[in-house]
């Protein structure tokens, strides 16, 4: 036996070519529409649903919820945190301080996300459409994909919303939650009109539509200029001669 044929690996593949075949952009992207699809005909069969009353309307959930309507029964379940929750569901009139809240709840759930406005109040003001106290559309905070029309809705029409809304999903068609990343400035710029020009959350948005490959023209733009001054605060190095913690207090002793 010759010492190539000794030293030659038994397990080595015959006639291996140099390089290896990659899939174009276009088979990529025919490959992710049909993965796409699959999740959204997955998702749409099992959402959990955040329920955020601020007052009013919740007695119209427990029906939905029990054994009368059973909503679990065509794939929508409660959960009590926003970060594994698929639908944000709003209850009642949203007051400026609630508002805050809200927005960090949004914020806080991880896409793709839904959000439902139960309610008139959620959609004009409702009843307290001139209170100095509460916003009048929900829609110009955070994107939101349905409104339930009453004052209050019925279970029925709770039912009716949550079905509504897992028809679009699986057609692909609830895609309100990408507009939050690709107009950013605009919800950002209703919002500081109303808590002041300093307000932000501590998300990160910007990183998040480079994450998901949604950055459009309106994601940042004047009023996220903020953000960046409080990442360039971030990134500032500690002066040597900073004085460290309880040492002044030691000195004015």
């Amino acid at each position: 036996m010759s010492e190539n044929a000794g030293s030659r690996n038994p397990l080595q593949l015959r006639d291996q070519p140099e390089t290896c075949r990659t899939a174009d952009a276009e088979e990529r992207s025919a490959w992710q529409r049909v993965i796409g699809r699959f999740a959204d005909n997955c998702r749409a069969r099992s959402l959990f649903v955040l329920h955020y009353c601020t007052g009013c309307g919740a007695i119209e959930l427990p029906p939905t919820i029990t054994s009368r309507f059973d909503m679990e029964r065509v794939g929508v379940s409660p959960m009590v945190t926003p970060r594994q929750a698929d639908i944000l569901l709003i209850t009642g009139y949203v007051a400026l301080k609630t508002l805050k809240r809200v927005i960090l709840s949004y914020e806080q759930m991880q896409a793709p996300k839904y959000v439902i406005g139960f309610g008139s109040c959620t959609i004009n003001g409702g009843m307290y459409w001139n209170s100095y106290a509460t916003i009048k559309q929900l829609d110009q905070y955070i994107p939101t994909d349905l409104f339930i029309a009453g004052c209050m809705p019925r279970p029925e029409a709770v039912q009716e919303v949550f079905l509504e809304l897992m028809r679009m999903i699986d057609a692909g068609k609830a895609n309100a939650w990408r507009d939050y990343y690709r107009n950013y400035d605009h919800y950002l710029a209703n919002q500081q009109a109303l808590f002041g020009p300093q307000w932000h959350t501590p998300t990160d948005i910007v990183a998040e539509a480079k994450h998901y490959g949604l950055m459009g023209p309106g994601t940042t733009g004047p009023h996220t200029r903020l953000l960046d001054q409080h990442a360039e605060w971030a990134l500032d190095r500690i002066p040597e001669d900073y004085p460290e913690r309880g040492e002044n207090e030691r000195s004015e002793r």
